[in-house]
Protein backbone atom coordinates (compact mmCIF):
# COMPACT_ATOMS: atom_id res chain seq x y z
CA UNK A 1 0.00 0.00 0.00
CA UNK A 2 0.63 3.66 -0.79
CA UNK A 3 0.69 6.88 1.31
CA UNK A 4 1.71 10.24 1.10
CA UNK A 5 2.78 12.79 3.56
CA UNK A 6 2.13 16.60 2.75
CA UNK A 7 5.10 18.32 4.17
CA UNK A 8 6.28 20.94 2.39
CA UNK A 9 4.76 24.13 3.99
CA UNK A 10 6.28 27.07 5.44
CA UNK A 11 4.04 26.73 8.72
CA UNK A 12 4.03 30.64 9.31
CA UNK A 13 1.03 30.37 11.96
CA UNK A 14 3.86 29.16 14.12
CA UNK A 15 7.16 31.95 13.54
CA UNK A 16 9.43 32.11 14.57
CA UNK A 17 9.68 28.86 15.61
CA UNK A 18 9.28 27.72 11.95
CA UNK A 19 12.30 29.67 11.57
CA UNK A 20 14.88 27.01 13.27
CA UNK A 21 12.88 23.55 12.54
CA UNK A 22 10.02 22.90 9.70
CA UNK A 23 6.21 21.78 11.14
CA UNK A 24 6.66 18.74 10.63
CA UNK A 25 9.82 18.04 12.79
CA UNK A 26 8.26 19.79 15.75
CA UNK A 27 8.88 17.30 18.49
CA UNK A 28 6.22 15.45 20.23
CA UNK A 29 6.83 14.02 23.62
CA UNK A 30 9.92 14.88 22.63
CA UNK A 31 9.82 12.49 18.98
CA UNK A 32 9.51 14.24 15.47
CA UNK A 33 5.78 14.10 14.38
CA UNK A 34 7.21 13.39 11.18
CA UNK A 35 9.18 10.49 12.56
CA UNK A 36 6.45 9.04 14.68
CA UNK A 37 3.42 9.46 11.54
CA UNK A 38 6.11 7.46 9.50
CA UNK A 39 6.58 4.37 11.67
CA UNK A 40 2.29 4.63 12.24
CA UNK A 41 1.59 4.06 8.38
CA UNK A 42 4.21 1.71 8.45
CA UNK A 43 3.05 0.01 10.95
CA UNK A 44 -0.60 -0.15 9.07
CA UNK A 45 1.18 -1.67 5.87
CA UNK A 46 2.15 0.97 4.19
CA UNK A 47 5.17 0.55 2.79
CA UNK A 48 5.52 3.26 0.06
CA UNK A 49 5.38 6.38 1.52
CA UNK A 50 6.48 9.75 -0.39
CA UNK A 51 7.27 12.83 1.52
CA UNK A 52 7.25 16.48 -0.16
CA UNK A 53 9.25 18.93 0.73
CA UNK A 54 10.38 22.48 0.09
CA UNK A 55 10.56 24.51 3.63
CA UNK A 56 14.01 23.45 5.59
CA UNK A 57 13.93 20.46 3.28
CA UNK A 58 17.33 19.44 4.39
CA UNK A 59 16.15 18.57 7.88
CA UNK A 60 12.81 16.91 6.83
CA UNK A 61 15.44 14.69 4.57
CA UNK A 62 18.23 14.13 7.25
CA UNK A 63 15.09 12.77 9.39
CA UNK A 64 13.64 10.65 7.41
CA UNK A 65 16.07 9.47 4.34
CA UNK A 66 16.85 6.21 6.23
CA UNK A 67 13.78 4.54 7.06
CA UNK A 68 13.24 1.91 4.27
CA UNK A 69 10.39 2.74 2.36
CA UNK A 70 10.41 6.45 2.73
CA UNK A 71 10.90 7.97 -1.13
CA UNK A 72 11.33 12.09 -0.99
CA UNK A 73 10.48 14.62 -2.93
CA UNK A 74 12.41 17.86 -2.53
CA UNK A 75 10.20 20.66 -4.41
CA UNK A 76 12.10 23.69 -5.40
CA UNK A 77 9.21 26.04 -4.94
CA UNK A 78 5.83 25.57 -3.45
CA UNK A 79 3.64 23.89 -5.01
CA UNK A 80 0.66 23.26 -2.62
CA UNK A 81 -1.30 20.68 -1.86
CA UNK A 82 -2.61 20.13 -5.54
CA UNK A 83 0.87 20.82 -7.46
CA UNK A 84 2.51 18.65 -4.60
CA UNK A 85 0.44 15.76 -5.45
CA UNK A 86 0.82 16.34 -9.13
CA UNK A 87 4.52 16.11 -8.82
CA UNK A 88 4.48 12.69 -7.39
CA UNK A 89 2.62 10.96 -10.18
CA UNK A 90 5.66 9.12 -11.88
CA UNK A 91 6.38 7.91 -8.05
CA UNK A 92 3.15 6.15 -7.96
CA UNK A 93 1.74 2.58 -8.24
CA UNK A 94 -1.50 1.70 -9.71
CA UNK A 95 -3.13 1.68 -6.50
CA UNK A 96 -5.48 4.11 -4.14
CA UNK A 97 -3.33 6.45 -2.65
CA UNK A 98 -3.61 7.42 1.43
CA UNK A 99 -2.70 11.44 1.55
CA UNK A 100 -2.25 13.30 5.16
CA UNK A 101 -1.22 16.17 6.44
CA UNK A 102 2.52 15.94 8.34
CA UNK A 103 0.91 18.42 11.11
CA UNK A 104 -1.89 16.90 12.59
CA UNK A 105 -2.05 14.71 15.37
CA UNK A 106 -5.62 12.44 15.33
CA UNK A 107 -6.62 8.70 16.31
CA UNK A 108 -7.73 7.86 12.44
CA UNK A 109 -7.71 4.19 12.09
CA UNK A 110 -5.61 4.76 8.28
CA UNK A 111 -6.12 0.61 7.40
CA UNK A 112 -9.75 0.94 7.98
CA UNK A 113 -9.97 4.15 6.22
CA UNK A 114 -7.98 3.04 3.25
CA UNK A 115 -9.76 -0.05 3.18
CA UNK A 116 -13.26 1.14 3.26
CA UNK A 117 -12.61 3.38 0.34
CA UNK A 118 -10.88 0.49 -2.00
CA UNK A 119 -13.91 -1.58 -0.96
CA UNK A 120 -16.35 1.22 -1.81
CA UNK A 121 -14.89 1.65 -5.15
CA UNK A 122 -14.96 5.63 -5.20
CA UNK A 123 -12.18 7.66 -6.88
CA UNK A 124 -12.12 9.97 -3.61
CA UNK A 125 -12.91 9.46 -0.12
CA UNK A 126 -12.10 12.46 2.62
CA UNK A 127 -12.29 11.69 6.24
CA UNK A 128 -14.53 14.73 7.73
CA UNK A 129 -15.86 15.34 11.20
CA UNK A 130 -17.76 18.14 13.15
CA UNK A 131 -15.32 20.43 14.39
CA UNK A 132 -17.21 23.93 14.44
CA UNK A 133 -13.97 25.91 14.28
CA UNK A 134 -13.40 24.53 10.77
CA UNK A 135 -16.50 23.17 9.93
CA UNK A 136 -16.48 24.65 6.05
CA UNK A 137 -17.18 21.51 3.76
CA UNK A 138 -21.11 20.85 3.05
CA UNK A 139 -22.46 17.80 2.72
CA UNK A 140 -25.39 15.60 1.30
CA UNK A 141 -25.12 11.90 2.87
CA UNK A 142 -21.88 10.16 1.86
CA UNK A 143 -20.62 13.20 -0.66
CA UNK A 144 -19.57 16.46 -0.98
CA UNK A 145 -21.66 19.07 -2.02
CA UNK A 146 -19.66 21.84 -1.82
CA UNK A 147 -16.67 23.42 -0.41
CA UNK A 148 -18.07 27.08 0.67
CA UNK A 149 -14.82 28.16 2.73
CA UNK A 150 -16.71 29.39 5.31
CA UNK A 151 -16.48 27.86 8.78
CA UNK A 152 -19.42 27.33 10.90
CA UNK A 153 -22.21 27.05 8.05
CA UNK A 154 -24.65 24.68 9.73
CA UNK A 155 -24.43 21.07 9.13
CA UNK A 156 -21.20 21.49 7.32
CA UNK A 157 -17.87 19.33 8.35
CA UNK A 158 -14.01 19.69 8.83
CA UNK A 159 -11.74 18.09 6.54
CA UNK A 160 -9.32 16.20 8.71
CA UNK A 161 -6.50 16.08 6.63
CA UNK A 162 -6.53 12.63 5.47
CA UNK A 163 -8.03 11.26 2.31
CA UNK A 164 -7.60 8.46 -0.11
CA UNK A 165 -7.74 9.11 -3.63
CA UNK A 166 -7.20 7.27 -7.24
CA UNK A 167 -3.87 8.32 -8.93
CA UNK A 168 -5.32 8.62 -12.05
CA UNK A 169 -7.50 11.62 -10.54
CA UNK A 170 -4.21 13.85 -10.59
CA UNK A 171 -3.75 13.66 -14.24
CA UNK A 172 -5.98 16.86 -14.32
CA UNK A 173 -4.22 19.24 -12.68
CA UNK A 174 -1.65 21.27 -14.44
CA UNK A 175 2.06 19.85 -13.92
CA UNK A 176 4.70 21.87 -12.60
CA UNK A 177 2.09 24.66 -11.09
CA UNK A 178 1.16 25.50 -7.60
CA UNK A 179 -2.37 24.31 -6.51
CA UNK A 180 -4.68 23.36 -3.94
CA UNK A 181 -6.15 19.96 -4.03
CA UNK A 182 -9.35 21.67 -2.63
CA UNK A 183 -9.95 23.98 -6.08
CA UNK A 184 -9.18 21.11 -7.79
CA UNK A 185 -11.92 19.29 -6.28
CA UNK A 186 -14.21 22.29 -6.79
CA UNK A 187 -13.86 21.50 -10.28
CA UNK A 188 -14.19 17.68 -10.30
CA UNK A 189 -18.01 19.27 -8.40
CA UNK A 190 -18.45 21.30 -10.86
CA UNK A 191 -18.25 18.90 -13.79
CA UNK A 192 -20.14 16.31 -12.26
CA UNK A 193 -17.97 14.23 -10.22
CA UNK A 194 -18.63 13.30 -7.05
CA UNK A 195 -16.64 13.56 -3.67
CA UNK A 196 -16.88 11.04 -1.44
CA UNK A 197 -17.40 11.23 2.56
CA UNK A 198 -15.95 9.14 4.94
CA UNK A 199 -17.16 10.61 8.84
CA UNK A 200 -14.98 10.08 11.50
CA UNK A 201 -16.09 11.84 14.23
CA UNK A 202 -15.30 9.22 17.14
CA UNK A 203 -11.66 10.33 16.97
CA UNK A 204 -9.46 12.42 18.83
CA UNK A 205 -7.93 14.85 16.12
CA UNK A 206 -5.53 18.02 16.81
CA UNK A 207 -4.22 20.32 13.99
CA UNK A 208 -0.82 21.65 15.19
CA UNK A 209 -1.46 24.92 13.80
CA UNK A 210 -0.72 26.84 16.42
CA UNK A 211 1.49 27.67 19.39
CA UNK A 212 -1.41 27.00 21.65
CA UNK A 213 -2.28 24.33 19.94
CA UNK A 214 1.18 22.78 20.37
CA UNK A 215 1.14 23.51 23.54
CA UNK A 216 -2.54 22.24 24.16
CA UNK A 217 -1.88 18.99 22.41
CA UNK A 218 1.34 18.15 24.71
CA UNK A 219 -0.94 18.97 27.95
CA UNK A 220 -3.72 16.78 27.15
CA UNK A 221 -1.38 13.96 26.08
CA UNK A 222 1.09 14.33 29.36
CA UNK A 223 -2.28 14.42 31.44
CA UNK A 224 -4.18 11.54 29.65
CA UNK A 225 -6.80 13.14 28.18
CA UNK A 226 -6.54 11.90 24.63
CA UNK A 227 -4.83 8.40 23.29
CA UNK A 228 -1.42 8.32 22.50
CA UNK A 229 0.42 6.72 19.65
CA UNK A 230 2.05 3.85 19.99
CA UNK A 231 5.08 5.13 18.54
CA UNK A 232 5.23 8.05 21.35
CA UNK A 233 3.99 6.02 24.32
CA UNK A 234 7.72 5.13 25.94
CA UNK A 235 8.00 8.68 26.08
CA UNK A 236 4.52 9.15 27.64
CA UNK A 237 4.06 6.38 30.10
CA UNK A 238 7.70 6.98 32.11
CA UNK A 239 7.46 6.84 36.06
CA UNK A 240 7.91 10.87 35.57
CA UNK A 241 4.72 11.26 33.94
CA UNK A 242 3.24 14.57 33.47
CA UNK A 243 6.83 15.04 32.92
CA UNK A 244 8.52 13.79 29.93
CA UNK A 245 12.18 13.99 30.00
CA UNK A 246 14.53 12.63 27.64
CA UNK A 247 17.40 10.87 29.14
CA UNK A 248 19.91 13.34 27.28
CA UNK A 249 18.87 16.63 29.54
CA UNK A 250 21.02 17.90 31.85
CA UNK A 251 18.94 19.11 34.78
CA UNK A 252 20.72 21.00 37.68
CA UNK A 253 20.07 20.79 41.24
CA UNK A 254 16.76 22.04 42.61
CA UNK A 255 14.72 22.48 39.40
CA UNK A 256 11.14 22.81 39.86
CA UNK A 257 8.74 21.31 37.20
CA UNK A 258 4.65 22.15 38.07
CA UNK A 259 1.55 20.58 36.03
CA UNK A 260 2.99 19.05 33.09
CA UNK A 261 6.48 19.51 30.78
CA UNK A 262 8.42 17.97 27.90
CA UNK A 263 11.98 18.52 28.13
CA UNK A 264 14.68 17.17 25.04
CA UNK A 265 17.98 17.05 25.59
CA UNK A 266 18.33 20.41 26.78
CA UNK A 267 20.33 21.97 29.50
CA UNK A 268 18.45 23.42 32.45
CA UNK A 269 20.15 25.32 35.10
CA UNK A 270 19.90 24.61 39.09
CA UNK A 271 16.97 26.48 40.64
CA UNK A 272 15.25 26.47 37.68
CA UNK A 273 11.34 26.85 37.48
CA UNK A 274 9.12 25.27 34.24
CA UNK A 275 5.87 24.58 34.21
CA UNK A 276 3.44 23.95 31.12
CA UNK A 277 6.54 24.30 28.73
CA UNK A 278 8.23 21.93 25.57
CA UNK A 279 11.97 22.56 25.70
CA UNK A 280 13.38 21.38 22.64
CA UNK A 281 16.64 19.59 21.80
CA UNK A 282 19.32 22.33 22.31
CA UNK A 283 17.46 24.50 24.41
CA UNK A 284 19.25 26.15 27.82
CA UNK A 285 17.22 27.75 31.11
CA UNK A 286 19.59 29.64 32.89
CA UNK A 287 19.98 28.68 36.51
CA UNK A 288 16.92 30.25 38.47
CA UNK A 289 14.92 31.60 35.46
CA UNK A 290 11.16 30.61 35.29
CA UNK A 291 9.57 29.99 32.12
CA UNK A 292 5.61 29.26 31.70
CA UNK A 293 3.67 28.58 28.74
CA UNK A 294 6.26 28.39 26.35
CA UNK A 295 7.81 26.87 23.42
CA UNK A 296 11.63 27.23 24.39
CA UNK A 297 13.83 26.41 21.42
CA UNK A 298 17.91 26.40 21.29
CA UNK A 299 17.85 30.49 20.32
CA UNK A 300 15.48 31.31 23.19
CA UNK A 301 16.61 33.03 25.76
CA UNK A 302 15.35 32.07 29.46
Amino acid sequence: MQAMILAAGFGTRLLPYTRLKPKPLFPVLNTPLLVALVHRLKSCGFDRIIINCHHLADQIIDAVESIPGVILQRESVILGTGGGLREACDKLEDAPLLVTNADIYHTIDFLEFYRAHVEAGNAVTMALHDFPRFNSVSVAGDRVRRFNGSAGESGALAFTGVQVLDPELLAGIEKSSASCIIEYYRSLLTAGRQIHVSRVDGCHWTDMGTPEDYLRLHRDLLLGKIPCWEELSDAADGNNRPFCIAPGAECGEGISMQDWAAVGKARIGEGARISRCVVWDGAEIAPGAQADDRIIGPSTEI
